[in-house]
C-alpha cells in the first residue's frame, strides 16, 4: 500500500498539472472539490491534499481554507521546474512563452560554454565534438537531429562543472523539450554556429565559445520572431 501511494500522488499532480497548463482550469479558478477529486480519480483524500501541497510548491495554486484550492495567476508560477515546463509542452505554450525560455537560454547558456571552454576534461570536449557530428549526420532525420542537439547543449552544461548550473539541469532540459519543435526548422542554418562553440570549447577559447554560443541562441530566437510575424500576418 505504500508502494502505490506515491505513484497516485505523481499521477493527480500530473492530471492536475497539465490541466492547469493548458488553460483548462484557468487562473483565478479553483480545482473540484476533494470530494470530486478523490470521485474521480478514485484516490483518498490524503493524497488530493498531497497533490495540491505539490502543485501550491510550485506556485501553480494557492490552498485556502473553507474556500478551495485556487490556480494562480502564470507569472507567479515556478518556470523553471521541469514538471511544469514538461506540463506547459503537452498544453498550452504561448509564443511569448517561448521567447521567454529562449531569453532565459539566451543569459544561461553563453555563460556556460565559455565555463565548458575552461573547465571540460579532454574526454568531455571530445564528446562534445562527437556529439556535434551526430547533430551534422542527422540533419535531415528531425527526430535524431534534435536528440543530438539536445544531447549537445547538456553536455555542455555538465562541462561547466558548476554545481548550481548542474542543479537546473532538468529545468535546461524541460526548455529544450518545449522550444526544440518549435525550431527545427532553423537546425540546418544553425549547424555552423554549433560548430563554433564545439571547436571553440575544444580549444579551451572561452570568449569564442562565449560568442559562439550567443550565435547560435539569436538564430533561435530571430527563428521564433519570425514565425511570430508570419503567424499575425
Amino acid at each position: 500500500m505504500t508502494k502505490t501511494k506515491p505513484n497516485r500522488t505523481t499521477a493527480l499532480v500530473e492530471a492536475l498539472g497539465i490541466r492547469i497548463a493548458s488553460g483548462q482550469i484557468p487562473p483565478g479558478a479553483y480545482l473540484p472539490s476533494e470530494g470530486e477529486l478523490e470521485q474521480e480519480f478514485g484516490v483518498s483524500r490524503t493524497v488530493v491534499r498531497e497533490a495540491a501541497k505539490i502543485l501550491s510548491a510550485k506556485g501553480l495554486v494557492t490552498v485556502r481554507q473553507r474556500t478551495g484550492t485556487r490556480v494562480e495567476p502564470r507569472e507567479r508560477w515556478q518556470w523553471l521546474d521541469g514538471e511544469l515546463i514538461a506540463w506547459l509542452s503537452r498544453g498550452r505554450i504561448s509564443h511569448d512563452e517561448l521567447m521567454a525560455f529562449a531569453e532565459a537560454r539566451q543569459i544561461i547558456e553563453p555563460g556556460a560554454a565559455a565555463l565548458a571552454a575552461l573547465r571540460a576534461t579532454d574526454l568531455e570536449r571530445q564528446a562534445i565534438l562527437d556529439i556535434y557530428r551526430r547533430m551534422e549526420r542527422d540533419q535531415k532525420n528531425p527526430i535524431a537531429a534534435v536528440a543530438a542537439d539536445k544531447a549537445f547543449h547538456m553536455a555542455i552544461l555538465a562541462a561547466t562543472h558548476n554545481p548550481v548550473l548542474q542543479s537546473l539541469r532538468q529545468a535546461i532540459e524541460s526548455i529544450l523539450d518545449a522550444v526544440f519543435p518549435h525550431t527545427v526548422g532553423a537546425f540546418a542554418a544553425n549547424l555552423e554556429n554549433h560548430a563554433a562553440v564545439a571547436e571553440a570549447i575544444a580549444a579551451g577559447d572561452s570568449i569564442a565559445a562565449r560568442h559562439a554560443m550567443e550565435a547560435v541562441l539569436d538564430q533561435t530566437s530571430g527563428f521564433l520572431g519570425h514565425a511570430r510575424e508570419q503567424a499575425t500576418s
